[in-house]
């Protein structure tokens, strides 16, 4: 959402939207300004990194464990900020596929080395697809899960993955497929790590996903020391921060900043104050803090659209509390609820009229080739009173001030991430609106981390809605956007459950190879449907409020809004304000 990053839920560390953010207890009044050549970048409120081995678990797969990732490894395919392939960033020198887009033979650029002095080789690449692979199964005595499992034919649709030497990886797949939606969705995923530090069980897979998950929160662990990208973990306080220094062994563009941290934050107010005075060089304005921006003097504020979508996510399982998993499952249900959701309103009361109405998967901002112009307008405008008919015609009906059918009550929880007042003002207003269709629902708010590890289908009993804020969704890895990440039936970010045999079967048409406009019908098609669909609840999308210091150069040009990482190796500092 990625990830929820995303898985995915997707909070992008710089492009997190337009949320109440925090700083530690570093950003007081009296903290000394971020030192010289030294970058200090605020987390997501209340968000920390939590897992530090590139094939992420399904429970903490968010976009501040993948950032983690960029800092230190180099992904096998690079995604650039247009959505193409950047061989020149990528391990991979080239990708040749046959003509059916069932065989793909990978070429490593020989100039990658880890930071011991060894090459990254094939027998690396094969080693992180036995992980991939292994905990993409959903075998029930598997330790983790990945959270990207389905997403580029991960695992159903690779047949082998195999070393030919040192420098070539050849992939058979046993269906044809679209090579720009595999090399996307499906190579893209694989970040090697250095088979010969990390391969401790050869012959017993499941010790060796215990013993990863062992060290997954752990980065001081040797087994971290040895990277390809452009940093080297330095150390970290728990709930206070992680620093990173240079990997002076890098192949590609080195570090000129000596030293980059991310910082934990906890209170809007603290965060906004920790820019103001200089000890956070990179964040974003809390929009409580709307009015006081231009006390921001030494700051530029930017509003970049990542690529990515906001939606509220019911949980379809049968076993959700209150009996309402099947219930969600009815379409008209769903309906009724889009239609008590005041998409304008929550733009223009939250967001300073900021942002775009969303409709399906793909938002008209960022501007990409995958934005269907046909679902321009709401399906489902605002209108609670057809909404509150809508439930009433299929038998439900208003007991002491909640919809009733069968003694199931539209009643329940809705869980949302603490520490960011946007948030709460977007649920508040939901929860306003859906009590005039009789939708009763009891906020509850949470750590991002919390509310991501509850609100899983490992355990479906203490769940029935969650929200993890805006941009709820960024579309890493899953690059090529169709739904195979998250609407495909036991897809490892598909949250809630969500299972239609009539989606499965359009995501998976998506994939097919053909020509472009066989290929864009087909993308087309699975989004008209998503949109009518409401697999999830959609909420508008909204920018990022970023800001940077006015001596920090180059944060903007490098920022991916595709993949919404950072690259601070790109980054420079001059000695005063420009």
């Amino acid at each position: 959402m990625t990830r929820l990053s995303r898985s995915a839920l997707a909070l992008a560390t710089l492009g997190f939207s337009a949320t109440i953010l925090a700083g530690c207890g570093s950003s007081s009044p009296s903290a000394a300004p971020a030192p010289i050549n030294a970058a200090v970048i605020a987390l997501p409120t209340q968000t920390s990194p939590n897992w530090w081995f590139p094939v992420i678990s399904s429970a903490d797969y968010g976009d501040s464990n993948f950032q983690m990732n960029v800092m230190m490894y180099v992904p096998l395919i690079h995604i650039s900020k247009t959505d193409g392939v950047n061989y020149n960033r990528s391990l991979a020198k080239s990708v040749v596929s046959n003509a059916t887009g069932t065989r793909y033979v990978i070429t490593l650029n020989k100039k990658w080395h880890w930071s011991d002095g060894r090459p990254v080789t094939a027998q690396d690449v094969v080693f992180t697809w036995d992980i991939l692979q292994a905990t993409s199964t959903g075998a029930s005595n598997l330790p983790w899960g990945y959270g990207g499992a389905g997403s580029g034919g991960i695992p159903t649709r690779w047949t082998s993955v195999q070393a030919k030497g040192t420098d070539t990886v050849v992939v058979t797949l046993n269906t044809p497929s679209n090579p720009n939606w595999f090399i996307h969705n499906g190579l893209a995923q694989i970040v090697p790590v250095p088979s010969f530090v990390w391969n401790r069980y050869p012959h017993n897979m499941i010790k060796e996903l215990q013993f990863i998950q062992s060290v997954a929160n752990s980065p001081n662990n040797a087994v971290y020391r040895v990277v390809d990208g452009p940093y080297h973990f330095d150390q970290m306080v728990p709930n206070d921060y992680w620093s990173f220094v240079p990997n002076p062994q890098y192949d590609g563009h080195r570090s000129s900043l000596k030293k980059v941290t991310f910082q934990y934050e906890t209170s809007a107010a603290s965060e906004f104050l920790g820019l103001r005075n200089g000890t956070i060089n990179v964040g974003y304005l809390p929009t409580s803090e709307w009015k006081a921006r231009n006390q921001l003097s030494n700051d530029v504020m930017t509003t970049p659209y990542a690529f990515g979508f906001t939606f509220l996510q019911p949980n379809y399982n049968p076993q959700a509390p209150g009996g309402l998993g099947p219930i969600f499952q009815k379409l008209y249900v769903r309906q009724a609820m889009a239609m008590g959701i005041d998409q304008p309103a929550i733009l223009q009361a939250f967001f300073h009229g900021y942002g775009v109405l969303e409709n399906d998967p793909i938002p008209s901002r960022p501007k990409t080739v995958f934005y269907d112009s046909a679902l321009s307008k709401l399906i489902y405008p605002f209108d609670p009173a057809q909404g509150k008919k809508l439930l009433e015609n299929h038998g439900w009906q208003m007991e002491n001030g909640v919809m009733t059918r069968h003694g199931v009550k539209l009643e329940f929880t809705l869980l949302f991430i603490s520490g960011s007042q946007s948030a709460a003002n977007i649920v508040q207003l939901v929860k306003q609106d859906w009590a005039q269709e009789g939708i009763v629902v009891n906020l509850q708010s949470g750590p991002f981390d919390q509310v991501l590890s509850t609100a899983q289908q490992s355990d479906p009993t203490h769940w029935n809605m969650a929200f993890w804020g805006t941009s709820s969704w960024t579309y890493e890895p899953d690059y090529y956007p169709t739904g195979g990440s998250f609407y495909l039936t036991g897809a490892g970010a598909n949250q809630g459950g969500y299972n239609d045999p009539n989606m499965d079967t359009l995501i998976k048409a998506s994939y097919a190879p053909g020509n472009s406009n066989q290929i864009k019908n087909a993308l087309d098609a699975y989004l008209s449907y998503a949109a009518h669909q409401l697999p999830v609840l959609w909420l508008p999308y909204t920018p990022s409020f970023n800001e940077h210091s006015t001596n920090l150069h180059g944060t903007v040009k490098t920022y991916n809004p595709i993949t919404t990482f950072m690259y601070p190796n790109y980054w420079t500092i001059s000695n005063s304000p420009s």
